[in-house]
């Protein structure tokens, strides 16, 4: 059971874009694998980006890379086809890891320095976006109508560093960190800008850490998102 807890994001007036906080925080979601030997400079600047009270920071482990020696320990087809989404979204013809992208907006590789930082600093989270609020079990979605229906996501990750031996592949013989991995990601529902209540599963484990987005369509815009 999640412990009440009263959250509200509103994401801009009308005409202007609204700056990140801990209230409504920029989204950064990495696509990643435990057998790309790439990814570990990304993961480490997502990790360090993470404890930011305006970032959210969620590590989705894909599974295209397990026929390669290593199957990730953290991988999902789920994740793997949220990155598709985004492909097609963003126009891209193929997908690829690591991948950052912020606010399902734009994207980066993630791996030089500074790459993430730049791009934060010209993300852009809209303007008139809706107001999530989180009450115990259930979260309400309020706000004008979006051009496009939208989807209600709710997250579940685990906020820990997990430390994980890779045992063969690219990465055979590191230990890497992993933090905020995504362990759920569930579709509440629709919205279409009317005043609507979901109700919240409980979570599987007590340690993982919840988070709520508004997204534009597979792969679009996230007009808002709010973490317990």
């Amino acid at each position: 059971m999640i412990r009440a807890v009263l959250a509200a994001v509103t994401l801009s007036l009308a005409g202007s874009a609204v700056a990140a906080d801990a209230a409504h925080p920029t989204v950064i979601e990495l696509f990643q694998s435990q057998g790309c030997s790439s990814c570990p400079p990304a993961n480490a600047h997502v990790i360090a980006l993470s404890g930011r009270p305006d970032i959210l920071a969620l590590s989705f482990q894909v599974t295209y890379w397990d026929q390669l020696g290593w199957k990730d320990t953290f991988g999902s087809p789920r994740n793997s086809a949220r990155q598709w989404d985004y492909a097609r979204a963003l126009r891209h013809s193929d997908v690829w890891t690591p991948q950052v992208v912020i606010n399902g907006r734009t994207d980066v590789v993630g791996v030089r320095d500074g790459e993430i930082e730049r791009a934060l600093a010209g993300a852009d989270r809209g303007v008139a976006g809706p107001v999530i609020s989180l009450r115990g079990d259930r979260v309400t979605i309020t706000g004008s109508a979006p051009s496009h229906p939208a989807e209600v996501w709710l997250v579940r990750y685990d906020p820990d560093i997990v430390q994980v031996p890779i045992g063969r592949g690219e990465n055979g013989g590191r230990t890497l960190p992993h933090k905020n991995v995504v362990r759920s990601l569930t579709l509440l529902g629709s919205w279409t800008g009317a005043a609507q209540a979901y109700a919240l599963p409980p979570a599987s484990e007590g340690r993982l850490k919840t988070a709520i987005l508004v997204q534009t369509g597979r792969g679009g815009p996230i007009l808002a998102a709010a973490r317990v």
